[in-house]
């Protein structure tokens, strides 16, 4: 069966993370992404991490489910050719800095002369204009400026530091996809085409406001609480780590009841929400002695003996043979034709009528040029003469 996006052609001229991970979800879902690359080295993520046979792990994983093309769009033939792709395609995606795309004569007023329905995204780092847009930008900086980092703060020196993984990448990749296909059902609804901008410092300060932001929500008097991320700890044990969420009073009792800590469950200092909150460090205190003097795998069968919200804590090379992500078949093997046996997670989405899946391994670099140009109407001697000059690849 087709995926949700059967039909629906993308042309993508994003690198890194936050554009093509984007493109992939809507690959998976069933959508033609074309990837357009640079000639030469293509998207630098195929360089970064661990590689096989010339195949990087994060550029596989981020680019499947999609065609490659490289060509030279400095070059006028390149950019003519682009064009004729642009004509059969339903969405172009970039993420070059603000103006770059301009100058290159591929803004959204040059692509929509070829295609006025076409769904245009612009994506950046700050934003299209303002003192930080023409600022380099990774996923690092991000973090600091739009109040990541600061979640993270430790307690006891005051240090903040970096989630240690592309979070604010992988934040507007979500939110690019979701709107792409937001913009997608409004053109099927009579609205035409329409110039899409996401940005990555506006889709971490929205994704991270409801929790860590709510002492910093009113702007009249409140009453405060400890932040959120206050009770955001592992537990640690006599051979290991465990997570536990107790919110409700019910889970807080059987919390207690787990760790024997019968006399601090009817604790009326403990007895709601926001009276834990007052009292959190003397209640983070208790549970984290009790927790010392417990296995892991005690502590968890008691958890779940009593209905805790907790797991032990996974290391990578354990997460693929956890029973769960087993029984949902989350991690699932596939076969990359040049680096061979992998196993990378399946499409998260399950559809009951029009499934997502992996429909074909990340490409080469230029492995599809010749055949999508073909598809876009270009002649194979037209072909041979772009190849022959160097514009495509």
């Amino acid at each position: 069966m087709a995926g949700p996006l059967s039909g629906v052609r993308v042309v993508d001229l994003t690198a890194v993370i936050s554009g093509p991970m984007a493109t992939q979800i809507m690959g998976d879902q069933g959508a033609d992404v074309i990837k357009v690359e640079p000639l030469g080295i293509g998207d630098i993520m195929r360089y970064l991490g661990a590689q096989r046979n010339g195949v990087g792990a994060m550029f596989s994983v981020a680019n499947r489910s999609k065609r490659s093309v490289a060509m030279d769009l400095k070059a006028d033939e390149g950019r003519e050719v682009l064009f004729e792709l642009v004509k059969g395609a339903d969405v172009f995606v970039q993420n070059f800095r603000p103006g770059a795309i301009g100058r290159m004569g591929l803004g959204y007023d040059d692509i929509k002369k070829h295609n006025p329905d076409i769904i245009y995204v612009s994506i950046s780092g700050f934003g299209q204009d303002g003192p930080y847009a023409n600022q380099r930008v990774y996923d690092a900086i991000i973090q600091a400026t739009s109040g990541f980092a600061d979640t993270q703060t430790d307690s006891e020196t005051g240090k903040p530091t970096l989630f240690k993984t592309l979070v604010c990448d992988k934040v507007t990749a979500l939110t690019v996809s979701q709107a792409i296909t937001s913009a997608l059902f409004a053109r099927a609804n009579g609205q035409g085409g329409q110039h899409l901008t996401v940005n990555m410092l506006d889709s971490s300060v929205a994704f991270l406001w409801p929790d860590a932001m709510f002492n910093h929500t009113f702007l009249e008097d409140f009453e405060r609480t400890m932040d959120f991320s206050d009770f955001y700890k592992i537990g640690e044990t006599k051979d290991g780590f465990v997570s536990s969420s107790a919110l409700s009073d019910a889970e807080f009792k059987a919390l207690c009841r787990a760790l024997d800590l019968h006399a601090m469950a009817e604790d009326p200092k403990m007895a709601t929400v926001f009276d834990r909150t007052k009292n959190a460090e003397a209640m983070m205190g208790a549970f984290e002695e009790a927790m010392a003097n417990m296995t892991t795998d005690h502590l968890v069968q008691r958890m779940r003996e009593e209905d805790v919200p907790g797991a032990r804590v996974n290391k990578r090379e354990e997460l693929v043979t956890d029973p769960q992500i087993v029984n949902n078949r989350t991690v699932i093997e596939t076969e990359h034709p040049v680096a061979g046996r992998m196993q990378e997670p399946r499409p998260a989405p399950e559809f009951g009528k029009t499934p997502a899946e992996i429909t074909r391994p990340s490409p080469m670099l230029g492995q599809h040029t010749e055949e999508v140009l073909k598809e876009a109407g270009v002649s194979q001697e037209r072909i041979g003469a772009l190849r022959e000059a160097k514009v495509i690849l």
